[in-house]
């Protein structure tokens, strides 16, 4: 079974430099945009594409077990109704 994801995800990034080689003259796109779509979602994506850059909170959701505590961190944001204008303001318009 291990062999079996293991040769998927070869796959998936040998295909997907195929697709990035083509990357959008308008925007960003690229490697990048993969792997912004890859492991934080279609919004992180798009807002990568569109100019903006991916936030540590994201980065550290990648690493085992300390991604628990950031997890639960997004989420008490979440209850408490943070929104992107409150993040802008808190860590800049570079990132939301």
């Amino acid at each position: 079974m291990k062999k079996l994801i293991v040769a998927v995800l070869v796959c998936a990034f040998l295909m997907s430099g195929l697709h990035v080689s083509a990357a959008p003259a308008s925007g960003r796109g690229g490697f990048m945009g993969f792997i912004a779509g890859c492991c934080f979602g279609i919004r992180a994506a798009g807002d990568y594409n569109a100019g903006k850059e991916i936030h540590w909170r994201e980065w550290v959701m990648l690493i085992p077990y300390v991604n628990i505590v950031f997890a639960i961190w997004n989420g008490i944001d979440g209850a408490n109704g943070v929104t992107r204008t409150d993040l802008a303001s808190k860590y800049g318009a570079m990132y939301y």
